[in-house]
């Protein structure tokens, strides 16, 4: 399976998932580690803020996308093409990937103050695309 964390610095897992520019794509299964296949950065045109159809996207072969962050219209949208999205607390990308495959993955911290922000931006954004 496929699973894409995401990293605006490549070491940590990061938040707001629908602007994320860069990405680390894991090979896993419950059978070995996760195996680092990929470092991605999207151009700003295919971040999935700004990514807009159904015409083929870069992580299309991602089954999971890890994060500490998004909004519901991110998850929504992932959903509608068939990716799971998974909010998490924990830092290490490596050990967030494990965890998720062991269902052993520590949820995100809730944020509603940055959610109710998110929406505002989702809001706006829809106003102008």
């Amino acid at each position: 399976m496929r699973i894409a964390v995401c990293s605006k610095d490549f070491e940590r897992v990061t938040g707001h998932a629908g602007q994320a520019r860069r990405w680390l794509i894991f090979e896993a299964d419950k059978q070995k580690s996760p195996t680092l296949i990929n470092q991605l950065e999207l151009l700003k045109s295919d971040t999935f803020h700004h990514f807009k159809g159904d015409t083929p996207h870069p992580m299309d072969d991602v089954e999971t996308l890890l994060a500490s962050s998004s909004g519901d219209s991110f998850i929504s949208r992932m959903e509608k093409r068939g990716v799971q999205v998974v909010l998490t607390a924990e830092t290490d990308p490596c050990s967030a990937v494990n965890n998720y495959i062991t269902n052993s993955l520590k949820p995100a911290n809730r944020r509603p103050i940055m959610g109710m922000i998110c929406k505002l931006r989702d809001l706006f954004s829809e106003q102008r695309n």
